[in-house]
């Protein structure tokens, strides 16, 4: 079963998944935050799902970012259509840094780098891969 990651974001949301052995994150897509949950059921539908990892930004002072509300009530309407699923969160504070300094690292142009879509998505595997490490 693959575990979901999520970079929730007020306008795009960023997704990353797991192979099925749960070793590797992958980029899967980045989705209008409106169609997010109908994404998710459609996804979920053709494949089965251990668990969802939401990212959890915070403030360097270790404070909620504002975002935070937005993403409370999201995990309200995701618990709701997926009870059985756990939700998981993860402090995603350096995840855009990272995904930007990947995306450089990877020798993306800068028109490239400029795709906010691409570093939410990026940033999206970054919390899932580091989600996993921990596990271990």
């Amino acid at each position: 079963m693959r575990i979901i990651a999520i970079d929730y974001g007020t306008k795009r949301t960023g997704i990353a998944v797991t192979d099925p052995l749960q070793i590797i994150a992958s980029g899967l897509c980045t989705v209008n935050t409106p169609e997010l949950l109908p994404f998710l059921q459609k996804y979920t539908a053709t494949e089965p799902i251990e668990a969802f990892v939401i990212g959890e930004p915070k403030r360097m002072n270790n404070e909620a970012s504002d975002v935070e509300v937005q993403i409370q009530k999201f995990i309200q309407k995701l618990q709701e259509a997926f009870p059985t699923i756990p939700i998981h969160r993860y402090d995603e504070r350096f995840t855009s840094k990272l995904a930007f300094k990947a995306m450089i690292d990877s020798g993306l142009k800068k028109k490239q780098r400029q795709n906010k879509a691409l570093i939410d998505e990026i940033s999206a595997t970054i919390i899932l891969q580091e989600f996993l490490s921990g596990r271990k």
